[in-house]
């Protein structure tokens, strides 16, 4: 599910019409928007919360973007732009057929039973996008429904990470591994920061034993970030509980060909 539904929302990240939408509103910059944006759900909340909730952005990230984004801009305002941004994108790659088609608004209805089934506690970010209104228009709720699902996930996620005790940048780093960066301080979500601070995270991955001296992942750090992984996956299962085994073969058969177009344009 996460291979099917993720293309979805990477349209808000990776197209224009959502930078687009947020600019046209007054926000300066895409992470102004971005953090503007998808934090909104959460009302009117310190960086603190934000950072807190985000958990992968290094410290001081979050506070440069909020509160201060929302000061002209009311959060609910950077939440409409967000979705009428994402559900152009979609519209665009898929093509007046496809994104009017049956299918599209059954898999529409199937992802957002799903994602309005999965229980909230200890789920942060997700609760603040069931607290949402969905979209009646199809292509806009399955952009909801499917972020709604992401978010569920990511909360998960984050769980799994504080188990391990991972921290974000931490996180950033044996993603970076495991996508075969070497060395992992020059992936793109962590090289920006300071040289002394990737060193003391390095360090301290070293010392727990899960890279080596050369900055690679150790039998050890490979199964820590697997166990992350697999738990991450165990604990994004609970929405697709409210599916009936036939609907979930349906949701499936219905997704494909629209994960398959917007995968072969990046989702752009």
């Amino acid at each position: 599910m996460y291979e099917l539904l993720e293309p979805i929302c990477l349209v808000t990240y990776l197209a224009d019409e959502c930078n687009e939408e947020l600019a046209a509103l007054g926000h300066r910059t895409y992470w102004d928007g971005y953090f503007a944006s998808r934090a909104a759900p959460l009302g009117w909340v310190p960086a603190q919360v934000v950072h807190a909730a985000f958990y992968s952005f290094a410290e001081g990230e979050a506070a440069r973007h909020v509160p201060s984004a929302w000061e002209t801009i009311p959060p609910e305002a950077s939440v409409a732009a967000r979705e009428r941004g994402s559900a152009a994108s979609l519209r665009r790659i898929l093509g007046d057929e496809l994104a009017g088609s049956p299918g599209l608004v059954r898999a529409a209805d199937l992802a957002t039973k799903a994602a309005t089934s999965a229980p909230m506690e200890g789920r942060v970010v997700y609760a603040g996008m069931r607290a949402l209104p969905v979209p009646g228009d199809p292509v806009a709720r399955l952009w909801h429904s499917a972020t709604m699902l992401r978010e569920h996930r990511c909360d998960g996620h984050v769980a799994a990470l504080v188990g391990a005790r991972i921290g974000g940048t931490e996180a950033h780093v044996l993603s970076a591994l495991e996508m075969g960066i070497h060395p992992p301080e020059s992936f793109g979500r962590i090289h920006h920061l300071p040289k002394e601070r990737l060193a003391a995270v390095m360090d301290g991955l070293r010392e727990r034993g899960l890279v080596d001296t050369d900055g690679r992942f150790t039998d050890s750090g490979r199964a820590t970030k697997q166990r992350v992984e697999d738990l991450t996956d165990e604990l994004a299962a609970p929405p697709y509980d409210a599916l009936s085994s036939a609907e979930l073969d349906e949701l499936i058969a219905e997704l494909e060909p629209i994960t398959a177009t917007l995968v072969a344009t990046g989702s752009q």
